[in-house]
């Protein structure tokens, strides 16, 4: 069996990939986000295509969107961005941080092997057209191909603790990769040992916006665990980006570590945007690995994280005839 890549239109060879983007969001919609966080409201197809025309244009061939379960996925909406911008979407599940789960007590009271079962049934069987968010489950076509855990504070919770070993329990099942979310990039290191008390290979772990925090010896000792960093903050950055996460990539790269890394730019919000005025999407592939050239950061390790780092740790062997 040939491991391969889960996207929402369905399996696809690693190879096929092209310029990949770890962390984005194209669809975020749901009615507490709606009143709480509006400006991180996604919802228009159209303005996800037009997005990522420019995207395709200079190779970026795959996107994850890192929004999991019950928190304003679409993977009817996903499928159709990916068929009509010709762009390999990625689709995420398990749970994010509490705070977008307002009155769906399920998601911190039951038990982590009913959790592990809807994760499992998302990346096997196709994603709930509902998101989780009623009371019926009618599945999609469209699988998950990721499984995303989050931590709010520095330590993980109760609560954090029964997700992650339910994250743990689908992966073993599935093969599934695991994404991280670090709130402020701080509290990786909690989230790497309990991801490998719980069995989790650390090469198939990816820790997110740990560029948030400026201290090389941070990240030094998140890669020497073993696991990948993805860093996404640059495109927040712009120009400043130079003195920042920029330097972040230049010195691990430069310490012998391009093996390990992925970009993104985590673009959760409109603002971001190149239909909406901002830098876009195409920022990243474009002028921020110019910045990465005019630091140091050569063509082969620009491949490496954009390209094959990503097609390695997306890829896995899912149960025989799933």
């Amino acid at each position: 069996m040939t491991a391969s890549v889960r996207t929402v239109l369905g399996d696809v060879n690693p190879s096929d990939l092209g310029i990949t983007y770890i962390h984005e969001h194209l669809i975020i919609d749901s009615p507490l986000i709606a009143d709480r966080w509006p400006h991180i409201l996604l919802t228009s197809v159209e303005d996800a295509v037009r997005e990522l025309e420019p995207c395709s244009a200079v190779g970026v061939g795959a996107i994850v969107d890192a929004m999991p379960a019950a928190s304003g996925r679409g993977p009817i909406r996903l499928a159709e961005i990916s068929r009509l911008s010709g762009v390999h979407v990625v689709a995420c599940t398990g749970l994010h941080t509490s705070k977008y789960y307002e009155g769906q007590r399920w998601t911190s009271e039951e038990p982590p092997e009913v959790l592990a079962e809807l994760f499992i049934a998302d990346v096997l069987e196709g994603i709930d057209r509902y998101d989780y968010m009623g009371p019926v489950v009618r599945r999609t076509p469209h699988c998950a191909g990721i499984l995303k855990v989050a931590v709010l504070e520095d330590a993980p919770t109760e609560r954090d603790v029964r997700v992650f070993e339910a994250a743990a329990r689908a992966h073993n099942t599935t093969g599934v990769p695991i994404l991280t979310h670090c709130e402020g990039g701080r509290g990786a290191m909690a989230q790497i040992e309990l991801l490998d008390g719980l069995g989790v290979p650390l090469d198939r772990v990816v820790i997110s916006h740990t560029d948030k925090v400026n201290d090389l010896s941070y990240h030094r000792d998140l890669l020497a665990a073993g696991v990948y960093l993805e860093y996404d903050q640059a495109s927040r950055q712009g120009e400043g980006s130079v003195d920042h996460t920029a330097r972040i990539v230049a010195a691990m790269v430069g310490e012998g570590h391009s093996d390990r890394l992925m970009l993104s730019s985590d673009a959760a919000r409109r603002s971001m945007w190149a239909v909406h005025g901002a830098l876009g999407l195409v920022w990243l592939a474009t002028r921020f690995v110019e910045i990465l050239n005019d630091l140091g950061v050569d063509a082969e390790a620009i491949e490496k994280m954009m390209k094959t780092n990503p097609a390695r740790f997306l890829a896995f062997e899912a149960p025989e005839g799933k």
